[in-house]
């Protein structure tokens, strides 16, 4: 039997785990498999373990290497050889861990330079030249994520209670979030106290894109929405060194940039800079981004931000 790896998107959400052949492409015998999300407020290289044992199981073999790209990476440089301690009794060799931007990015665009900005729920940049990485915000809800369905969320409820108070001009959000919220001026104590206040709050840009066309006080929301995320990606692309390109490379991923309004005003503004400005689809899923972390060649300057440890 050929030497077998595994290759893990680790999200907060959820993670998703898929068996791989030597050559790193995807197993035919087994499914993606689906796994609960990281909790971030816990040791990342016993979740990740018990990831590696339950597909191990799934699979009916060892696994060789194992290759994650995960949220919430705060473990620092002794997670690789935390992961490959915990796992060396089910065959792992080699490790191979970084950031769930870095997989995300070579999914999208591979190991080439340009930049590729993610907004969902939150919202980072991750920008790459010949020889450096940085990565914009990513921050959080509480210090950052601009631009993200979290921080459009917010503005609309903003909005909502200036229309209510008479501080601000009138908006149909209002009424979409009175359905929610009968009663106004309980409204905010009522989220305070829902335990999933970031995501319900964040689910209400979907509603603000959907109202951009009719209502000024949502196309507002999305065009800052648009300004901050535009300044993520050229400020990316500035440190990297790949503001003097001709022609930079960027992708889009993430519920908020599949909006028309949010969408059309970041290339706006980034076709402005950048006249020749290169919009790709992203080629492929941040899940087989993961899979190609052990094949990165030593001169890539993707391959600094991945922490390895081998047998």
């Amino acid at each position: 039997m050929p030497e077998m790896a595994l290759a893990i998107d680790g999200g907060q959400t959820g993670i998703r785990a898929q068996v791989l052949q030597d050559d790193g492409t995807a197993s035919p015998d087994v499914e993606v498999l689906e796994f609960r999300g990281i909790l971030t407020d816990r040791p990342l290289a016993g979740q990740i373990a018990d990831v590696v044992a339950r597909a191990r199981e799934a699979a009916g073999h060892d696994f060789r290497t194992v290759s994650a790209g995960l949220s919430g990476l705060t473990d620092g440089e002794g997670l690789a050889p935390a992961l490959l301690a915990a796992t060396t009794g089910y065959g792992v060799h080699s490790v191979h861990i970084t950031h769930d931007s870095v997989s995300s990015y070579l999914g999208a665009l591979g190991d080439s330079p340009g930049a590729v900005i993610a907004s969902g729920t939150g919202a980072v940049t991750l920008a790459v030249g010949a020889t450096e990485v940085v990565r914009i915000d990513g921050w959080g809800y509480i210090m950052g994520d601009a631009g993200s369905g979290y921080w459009m969320g917010r503005a609309a409820l903003d909005a909502v209670m200036r229309d209510f108070d008479g501080r601000g001009p009138a908006t149909t959000l209002t009424e979409v979030v009175r359905a929610d919220f009968p009663d106004l001026a309980q409204a905010y104590v009522e989220l305070q106290r829902d335990p999933d206040r970031v995501s319900r709050t964040a689910s209400y840009a979907a509603t603000v894109a959907r109202l951009a066309a009719t209502d000024e006080v949502s196309r507002r929301i999305c065009d800052d929405a648009a300004r901050e995320l535009a300044l993520a990606v050229s400020t990316g692309l500035r440190r990297v060194g790949q503001d003097r390109a001709e022609a930079p490379a960027v992708c889009f991923l993430g519920g908020v940039l599949r909006g028309e309004r949010v969408r059309s005003q970041l290339i706006s503004r980034l076709a402005a800079l950048w006249p020749h400005l290169q919009v790709r689809e992203p080629a492929a899923t941040s899940l087989q981004g993961a899979a190609l972390l052990p094949f990165l060649p030593a001169d890539s300057a993707l391959a600094h931000q991945v922490l390895t440890a081998r047998n």
